[in-house]
């Protein structure tokens, strides 16, 4: 089987889990934006990968776009976000992510990192507003993603984990 990972990564953490995969596969790795339709539909299998940003997968425009070129290839989706796994998250993200035809792509949940210091104004700006507006309320009633990211606070995090490719090496043996 001749496969290809292609990753969208904001801050590194998608990036290391593609070359990750890459190693246990021996799949080539090549970053979405460099990516051309022309080479990736040459592969048997196309596994995309991109980090979680309000509820959006990112690089998963990609897949849709060329969809109709690539359907009949076995087709993975990984998305990596700061949040512990959690069954029905992910459910909802695949659900907002792979609509329609794009519903039969498994999709598969790996935990990033969380380090303000290396984000963006923006995004550093999006978080420190976003802890204020989850910390009026009571901590029983946070979402998991909410725990998370109260509990990260201002301090580093790096919660990758090689363990988290298992399921989609598991896929693709079967």
């Amino acid at each position: 089987m001749k496969g290809i990972i292609l990753f969208q990564s904001k801050y590194g953490t998608t990036k290391k889990y593609a070359e990750w995969l890459s190693e246990e596969t021996g799949f080539s790795v090549i970053e979405i934006k460099k990516a051309k339709i022309e080479d990736v539909k040459e592969y048997d299998v196309i596994i995309l990968g991109g980090g979680i940003y309000a509820s959006g997968i990112a690089g998963i425009s990609f897949l849709k776009k060329y969809f109709d070129i690539l359907k009949e290839k076995i087709l993975i989706v990984f998305c990596v976000g700061a949040s512990p796994f959690n069954e029905e998250a992910l459910r909802t993200i695949a659900a907002k992510n792979l609509k329609n035809e794009l519903s039969r792509i498994p999709c598969f949940y790996c935990r990033g990192a969380w380090n303000l210091e290396e984000m963006n104004v923006i995004d550093r700006t999006m978080c420190k507003m976003l802890r204020k507006v989850i910390a009026k309320k009571e901590p029983s009633e946070y979402e998991i993603w909410e725990k998370a990211l109260m509990a990260a606070g201002d301090r580093s995090c790096d919660w990758t984990d090689k363990e988290y490719l298992e399921p989609i090496i598991k896929y693709l043996n079967r």
